[in-house]
Protein backbone atom coordinates (compact mmCIF):
# COMPACT_ATOMS: atom_id res chain seq x y z
CA UNK A 1 0.00 0.00 0.00
CA UNK A 2 1.32 3.60 -0.91
CA UNK A 3 0.34 6.95 0.34
CA UNK A 4 -1.32 8.78 -3.12
CA UNK A 5 -1.89 12.15 -1.21
CA UNK A 6 -2.42 14.31 2.48
CA UNK A 7 -4.58 17.10 2.43
CA UNK A 8 -5.64 19.28 5.08
CA UNK A 9 -8.96 21.21 4.37
CA UNK A 10 -9.00 24.33 6.59
CA UNK A 11 -12.75 25.21 7.92
CA UNK A 12 -14.29 27.28 10.31
CA UNK A 13 -15.65 25.70 13.92
CA UNK A 14 -17.12 27.63 16.17
CA UNK A 15 -16.91 26.65 20.19
CA UNK A 16 -19.43 24.70 21.24
CA UNK A 17 -20.82 23.53 24.20
CA UNK A 18 -20.72 24.45 27.54
CA UNK A 19 -17.81 27.01 28.28
CA UNK A 20 -15.80 26.46 30.89
CA UNK A 21 -12.60 27.76 32.73
CA UNK A 22 -9.46 26.76 34.92
CA UNK A 23 -7.41 27.26 38.10
CA UNK A 24 -6.76 31.22 38.03
CA UNK A 25 -4.12 31.89 35.48
CA UNK A 26 -5.13 29.74 32.86
CA UNK A 27 -6.95 29.87 29.83
CA UNK A 28 -10.32 27.83 29.79
CA UNK A 29 -12.22 26.87 27.33
CA UNK A 30 -12.11 28.01 23.52
CA UNK A 31 -8.67 28.67 21.74
CA UNK A 32 -8.33 32.00 22.28
CA UNK A 33 -9.56 33.25 18.99
CA UNK A 34 -10.71 36.86 19.27
CA UNK A 35 -14.51 37.92 19.48
CA UNK A 36 -15.95 38.15 16.17
CA UNK A 37 -13.57 35.79 14.99
CA UNK A 38 -14.52 31.92 13.76
CA UNK A 39 -11.79 29.19 15.14
CA UNK A 40 -10.63 27.00 12.45
CA UNK A 41 -10.09 23.53 12.65
CA UNK A 42 -8.11 21.37 9.95
CA UNK A 43 -9.98 18.40 8.63
CA UNK A 44 -6.82 15.80 7.33
CA UNK A 45 -7.15 13.28 5.01
CA UNK A 46 -4.60 10.60 4.02
CA UNK A 47 -5.79 8.50 0.49
CA UNK A 48 -3.65 5.63 -0.16
CA UNK A 49 -4.23 3.34 -3.56
CA UNK A 50 -5.72 0.51 -2.47
CA UNK A 51 -8.69 3.22 -1.78
CA UNK A 52 -8.67 2.95 1.75
CA UNK A 53 -8.65 6.75 3.42
CA UNK A 54 -7.43 8.12 6.96
CA UNK A 55 -9.18 11.05 8.06
CA UNK A 56 -9.04 12.89 11.58
CA UNK A 57 -10.04 16.45 12.85
CA UNK A 58 -7.48 18.48 14.99
CA UNK A 59 -7.80 22.34 16.16
CA UNK A 60 -4.95 24.83 15.24
CA UNK A 61 -5.99 24.48 11.24
CA UNK A 62 -3.56 27.47 9.92
CA UNK A 63 -0.16 25.81 11.57
CA UNK A 64 -2.08 22.61 10.38
CA UNK A 65 -2.34 23.60 6.98
CA UNK A 66 1.17 24.95 6.75
CA UNK A 67 2.78 22.12 8.53
CA UNK A 68 1.20 19.82 5.77
CA UNK A 69 1.75 21.93 2.70
CA UNK A 70 5.62 22.16 3.71
CA UNK A 71 6.63 19.03 5.08
CA UNK A 72 3.81 16.18 5.00
CA UNK A 73 3.68 16.41 1.47
CA UNK A 74 7.40 15.07 1.18
CA UNK A 75 5.88 11.78 2.06
CA UNK A 76 3.53 10.42 -0.20
CA UNK A 77 4.34 7.48 -1.66
CA UNK A 78 5.01 6.26 1.40
CA UNK A 79 3.60 2.76 3.27
CA UNK A 80 1.00 3.55 5.77
CA UNK A 81 0.76 0.10 7.20
CA UNK A 82 4.72 0.64 7.95
CA UNK A 83 3.83 2.64 11.31
CA UNK A 84 6.72 2.52 12.87
CA UNK A 85 8.90 3.31 9.69
CA UNK A 86 6.80 6.49 8.90
CA UNK A 87 7.03 7.58 13.08
CA UNK A 88 10.36 7.99 12.69
CA UNK A 89 10.43 10.23 9.60
CA UNK A 90 8.48 12.40 11.27
CA UNK A 91 10.40 12.26 14.23
CA UNK A 92 13.44 13.17 11.35
CA UNK A 93 11.20 16.16 10.34
CA UNK A 94 10.74 17.31 14.23
CA UNK A 95 14.53 17.67 14.43
CA UNK A 96 14.45 21.23 11.97
CA UNK A 97 10.88 21.95 12.37
CA UNK A 98 10.08 21.76 16.13
CA UNK A 99 6.62 20.37 15.66
CA UNK A 100 3.70 21.07 18.31
CA UNK A 101 3.43 19.14 20.76
CA UNK A 102 -0.42 18.21 19.48
CA UNK A 103 1.08 17.96 15.99
CA UNK A 104 3.94 15.56 16.55
CA UNK A 105 1.12 12.28 16.05
CA UNK A 106 -0.79 13.73 13.66
CA UNK A 107 0.15 11.45 10.62
CA UNK A 108 0.84 8.38 12.49
CA UNK A 109 -2.85 8.43 13.90
CA UNK A 110 -4.57 9.20 9.89
CA UNK A 111 -2.01 5.64 9.62
CA UNK A 112 -3.13 4.15 12.13
CA UNK A 113 -6.77 4.84 10.50
CA UNK A 114 -5.86 3.28 7.53
CA UNK A 115 -4.35 0.39 9.07
CA UNK A 116 -7.35 -0.60 11.28
CA UNK A 117 -9.67 0.06 8.19
CA UNK A 118 -7.29 -2.71 6.18
CA UNK A 119 -7.38 -5.27 9.00
CA UNK A 120 -10.75 -4.79 9.52
CA UNK A 121 -10.19 -4.50 13.58
CA UNK A 122 -10.86 -2.33 15.71
CA UNK A 123 -7.77 -0.20 16.88
CA UNK A 124 -7.51 -1.41 20.45
CA UNK A 125 -7.36 -5.01 19.62
CA UNK A 126 -4.81 -4.09 16.85
CA UNK A 127 -2.45 -2.45 19.09
CA UNK A 128 -2.61 -6.26 21.61
CA UNK A 129 -6.00 -5.93 22.91
CA UNK A 130 -6.24 -5.89 27.22
CA UNK A 131 -10.07 -4.92 27.85
CA UNK A 132 -12.88 -3.22 25.92
CA UNK A 133 -14.65 -2.17 29.24
CA UNK A 134 -12.77 0.89 30.72
CA UNK A 135 -13.73 2.43 34.52
CA UNK A 136 -14.12 6.54 33.96
CA UNK A 137 -13.22 9.48 36.46
CA UNK A 138 -15.27 12.29 36.62
CA UNK A 139 -12.36 14.70 36.09
CA UNK A 140 -13.93 18.46 36.76
CA UNK A 141 -13.80 21.27 35.39
CA UNK A 142 -12.78 24.40 37.58
CA UNK A 143 -16.44 26.07 39.73
CA UNK A 144 -16.37 29.19 41.04
CA UNK A 145 -18.18 28.03 44.08
CA UNK A 146 -18.10 25.04 46.70
CA UNK A 147 -21.65 24.41 46.00
CA UNK A 148 -21.21 24.23 42.35
CA UNK A 149 -18.92 21.43 43.06
CA UNK A 150 -21.19 19.22 45.18
CA UNK A 151 -23.83 19.73 43.01
CA UNK A 152 -22.09 18.46 40.43
CA UNK A 153 -19.99 15.61 42.00
CA UNK A 154 -23.05 14.22 43.77
CA UNK A 155 -24.39 14.44 40.29
CA UNK A 156 -22.01 12.26 38.64
CA UNK A 157 -22.41 9.77 41.48
CA UNK A 158 -25.68 9.50 40.30
CA UNK A 159 -24.76 8.71 37.01
CA UNK A 160 -22.74 6.05 38.67
CA UNK A 161 -19.14 7.36 38.87
CA UNK A 162 -16.76 6.22 42.01
CA UNK A 163 -13.63 8.37 40.83
CA UNK A 164 -13.33 11.68 40.65
CA UNK A 165 -10.18 14.14 39.69
CA UNK A 166 -10.44 18.07 41.43
CA UNK A 167 -9.08 20.95 38.88
CA UNK A 168 -9.77 23.15 41.91
CA UNK A 169 -8.78 27.11 42.14
CA UNK A 170 -4.99 27.39 42.39
CA UNK A 171 -5.40 28.65 45.41
CA UNK A 172 -3.96 26.08 48.19
CA UNK A 173 -5.94 26.44 51.23
CA UNK A 174 -8.89 26.55 49.41
CA UNK A 175 -8.06 23.41 47.27
CA UNK A 176 -7.37 21.79 50.48
CA UNK A 177 -10.72 22.35 51.90
CA UNK A 178 -12.20 21.27 48.67
CA UNK A 179 -10.32 18.22 48.75
CA UNK A 180 -11.54 17.55 52.13
CA UNK A 181 -15.32 17.84 51.35
CA UNK A 182 -14.92 15.57 48.04
CA UNK A 183 -13.84 13.23 50.80
CA UNK A 184 -16.65 14.08 52.80
CA UNK A 185 -19.37 14.30 49.80
CA UNK A 186 -17.84 10.61 47.75
CA UNK A 187 -17.21 8.22 50.84
CA UNK A 188 -14.50 6.98 52.01
CA UNK A 189 -14.80 3.77 48.96
CA UNK A 190 -14.53 6.45 46.43
CA UNK A 191 -10.52 7.05 44.47
CA UNK A 192 -9.83 10.44 44.49
CA UNK A 193 -7.40 12.46 42.27
CA UNK A 194 -6.18 15.97 42.01
CA UNK A 195 -4.49 17.94 39.07
CA UNK A 196 -2.81 20.98 40.12
CA UNK A 197 -2.23 22.07 36.83
CA UNK A 198 1.17 22.83 36.90
CA UNK A 199 0.31 26.34 39.43
CA UNK A 200 2.35 25.55 42.58
CA UNK A 201 6.48 25.83 43.65
CA UNK A 202 7.87 22.95 45.90
CA UNK A 203 7.02 24.51 49.17
CA UNK A 204 3.70 24.14 48.00
CA UNK A 205 3.61 21.37 46.15
CA UNK A 206 4.82 19.78 49.32
CA UNK A 207 2.55 20.83 51.45
CA UNK A 208 -0.14 20.18 49.88
CA UNK A 209 0.87 16.62 48.55
CA UNK A 210 0.69 15.22 52.55
CA UNK A 211 -3.43 17.35 52.65
CA UNK A 212 -3.71 14.57 49.61
CA UNK A 213 -2.13 11.88 51.70
CA UNK A 214 -4.51 12.86 54.64
CA UNK A 215 -7.28 11.80 52.74
CA UNK A 216 -6.53 8.92 50.65
CA UNK A 217 -6.43 10.33 47.27
CA UNK A 218 -5.02 7.88 45.13
CA UNK A 219 -2.84 10.15 42.99
CA UNK A 220 -1.47 13.66 42.98
CA UNK A 221 -0.99 14.93 39.35
CA UNK A 222 1.19 18.18 37.93
CA UNK A 223 1.86 20.12 40.92
CA UNK A 224 4.74 21.83 39.04
CA UNK A 225 5.47 22.51 35.99
CA UNK A 226 7.23 19.80 33.95
CA UNK A 227 10.77 21.41 33.65
CA UNK A 228 12.42 21.18 36.87
CA UNK A 229 13.07 17.61 37.18
CA UNK A 230 14.96 17.69 40.79
CA UNK A 231 12.17 19.10 42.34
CA UNK A 232 9.76 16.38 41.24
CA UNK A 233 12.18 13.61 42.37
CA UNK A 234 12.47 15.07 46.07
CA UNK A 235 8.58 15.82 45.91
CA UNK A 236 7.98 12.17 45.06
CA UNK A 237 10.53 10.65 47.40
CA UNK A 238 9.57 12.51 50.24
CA UNK A 239 5.61 11.52 49.82
CA UNK A 240 3.73 8.64 50.05
CA UNK A 241 0.96 9.19 47.64
CA UNK A 242 2.46 8.42 43.85
CA UNK A 243 3.03 11.38 41.73
CA UNK A 244 1.79 11.80 38.03
CA UNK A 245 3.33 13.78 35.73
CA UNK A 246 5.01 14.30 32.60
CA UNK A 247 1.77 15.25 30.86
CA UNK A 248 3.23 18.02 28.47
CA UNK A 249 6.74 17.34 28.44
CA UNK A 250 8.33 17.05 24.74
CA UNK A 251 10.36 13.98 23.35
CA UNK A 252 8.14 11.14 24.01
CA UNK A 253 9.61 7.53 25.19
CA UNK A 254 13.07 9.27 25.20
CA UNK A 255 11.96 11.85 27.65
CA UNK A 256 9.94 10.15 29.57
CA UNK A 257 12.89 7.84 30.47
CA UNK A 258 14.38 10.19 31.72
CA UNK A 259 11.37 10.95 34.10
CA UNK A 260 11.63 7.44 34.97
CA UNK A 261 15.62 7.27 35.36
CA UNK A 262 15.60 9.93 37.87
CA UNK A 263 12.69 8.92 40.01
CA UNK A 264 10.83 12.05 39.34
CA UNK A 265 7.36 10.19 39.23
CA UNK A 266 5.67 7.52 40.53
CA UNK A 267 2.62 7.36 37.27
CA UNK A 268 3.33 8.25 34.12
CA UNK A 269 1.25 10.13 31.75
CA UNK A 270 0.85 9.07 28.24
CA UNK A 271 -2.04 10.33 25.59
CA UNK A 272 -1.70 10.02 21.43
CA UNK A 273 -2.40 13.67 20.98
CA UNK A 274 0.46 14.89 22.84
CA UNK A 275 2.68 12.06 22.87
CA UNK A 276 3.44 11.07 18.95
CA UNK A 277 0.46 9.73 17.96
CA UNK A 278 -1.15 6.25 18.62
CA UNK A 279 2.98 4.89 18.31
CA UNK A 280 4.41 7.17 20.62
CA UNK A 281 1.45 6.47 23.31
CA UNK A 282 1.92 3.04 23.25
CA UNK A 283 5.96 3.33 23.32
CA UNK A 284 5.52 5.19 26.58
CA UNK A 285 2.56 3.09 27.78
CA UNK A 286 5.30 -0.22 27.71
CA UNK A 287 7.98 1.86 28.95
CA UNK A 288 6.31 2.16 31.93
CA UNK A 289 5.02 -1.03 32.17
CA UNK A 290 8.56 -2.24 32.02
CA UNK A 291 9.29 -0.43 35.01
CA UNK A 292 6.40 -1.53 37.37
CA UNK A 293 4.81 1.93 36.71
CA UNK A 294 0.66 2.67 34.95
CA UNK A 295 0.83 4.88 31.85
CA UNK A 296 -2.56 7.08 33.37
CA UNK A 297 -3.94 7.90 29.46
CA UNK A 298 -4.86 11.78 29.43
CA UNK A 299 -7.77 13.31 27.83
CA UNK A 300 -11.13 12.53 25.64
CA UNK A 301 -11.02 10.75 22.73
CA UNK A 302 -11.33 7.70 20.55
CA UNK A 303 -7.63 7.61 20.52
CA UNK A 304 -7.23 7.50 24.09
CA UNK A 305 -10.20 5.14 24.38
CA UNK A 306 -8.65 2.78 22.41
CA UNK A 307 -5.22 2.87 24.19
CA UNK A 308 -6.87 2.43 27.63
CA UNK A 309 -8.78 -0.71 26.14
CA UNK A 310 -5.04 -1.84 24.93
CA UNK A 311 -2.91 -2.13 27.98
CA UNK A 312 -3.07 -3.34 31.28
CA UNK A 313 -1.21 -0.64 33.09
CA UNK A 314 -3.88 1.80 32.73
CA UNK A 315 -7.09 2.49 35.38
CA UNK A 316 -9.44 5.16 34.07
CA UNK A 317 -10.51 6.98 30.79
CA UNK A 318 -10.73 10.80 31.98
CA UNK A 319 -14.58 12.48 31.05
CA UNK A 320 -14.92 15.70 31.59
CA UNK A 321 -17.49 16.88 33.11
CA UNK A 322 -18.75 20.48 32.49
CA UNK A 323 -22.23 21.12 33.35
CA UNK A 324 -25.47 18.88 34.90
CA UNK A 325 -26.86 18.61 31.36
CA UNK A 326 -23.53 17.74 30.09
CA UNK A 327 -23.32 15.34 32.74
CA UNK A 328 -26.87 13.60 32.04
CA UNK A 329 -26.39 13.08 28.82
CA UNK A 330 -23.14 11.03 28.87
CA UNK A 331 -24.88 7.86 29.28
CA UNK A 332 -27.05 8.51 26.04
CA UNK A 333 -26.79 5.94 23.23
CA UNK A 334 -26.62 8.44 20.56
CA UNK A 335 -23.20 9.59 21.87
CA UNK A 336 -20.56 7.80 20.16
CA UNK A 337 -18.95 6.35 23.30
CA UNK A 338 -21.39 6.32 25.65
CA UNK A 339 -20.74 6.36 29.59
CA UNK A 340 -22.83 3.87 31.51
CA UNK A 341 -22.84 3.14 34.99
CA UNK A 342 -19.16 4.87 35.13
CA UNK A 343 -18.09 2.48 32.52
CA UNK A 344 -16.63 3.41 28.99
CA UNK A 345 -16.83 0.38 26.24
CA UNK A 346 -14.01 1.26 23.69
CA UNK A 347 -15.31 1.13 19.75
CA UNK A 348 -15.53 -1.85 18.35
CA UNK A 349 -15.68 -0.30 14.74
CA UNK A 350 -12.86 -0.22 12.70
CA UNK A 351 -11.02 3.35 12.71
CA UNK A 352 -10.23 6.08 14.46
CA UNK A 353 -15.04 6.57 14.14
CA UNK A 354 -14.10 10.07 12.00
CA UNK A 355 -16.50 10.16 8.84
CA UNK A 356 -16.42 13.37 6.87
CA UNK A 357 -18.80 14.31 4.12
CA UNK A 358 -15.32 14.86 1.63
CA UNK A 359 -17.98 16.42 -0.69
CA UNK A 360 -19.82 19.17 1.66
CA UNK A 361 -15.28 19.91 2.83
CA UNK A 362 -14.91 20.30 -1.08
CA UNK A 363 -17.05 23.36 -1.60
CA UNK A 364 -17.51 24.80 1.95
CA UNK A 365 -13.55 24.46 3.22
CA UNK A 366 -12.19 27.94 3.70
CA UNK A 367 -8.76 26.65 2.04
CA UNK A 368 -7.41 23.18 0.99
CA UNK A 369 -3.68 22.23 1.02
Amino acid sequence: MKITDIRCYLVEQPFEGDSFRWRAGLAGSGDGTPDGEVPRAAVLRMDTDEGITGCLKIGGGDAVASLVKRRFKKLIGQDPLLTEKLWHMVWEIDRVEEIHLRHLGLLDMLAWDIKSRKAGMPLYRMLGGYDPKVPVYASTVTWDTMEEYERHIKECIDEGFTAFKLHAWGDAKADAKLCRNLRRWTGEDAVLMFDGSAGWDFTTSLWFGRVLENEGFYWYEEPMREFDLRSYTKLCHDLDIPVLAAETSDGVHWNAATWIVDGALDMMRTNPEMKGGITGALKIAHLAESHGMKAQVHGMGVGQAHICGAIPNNDYYEQLVISSQQIKALKNSTHYMPIAGGVLTVPEEPGMGFAPDWAWLEKTAIAIV
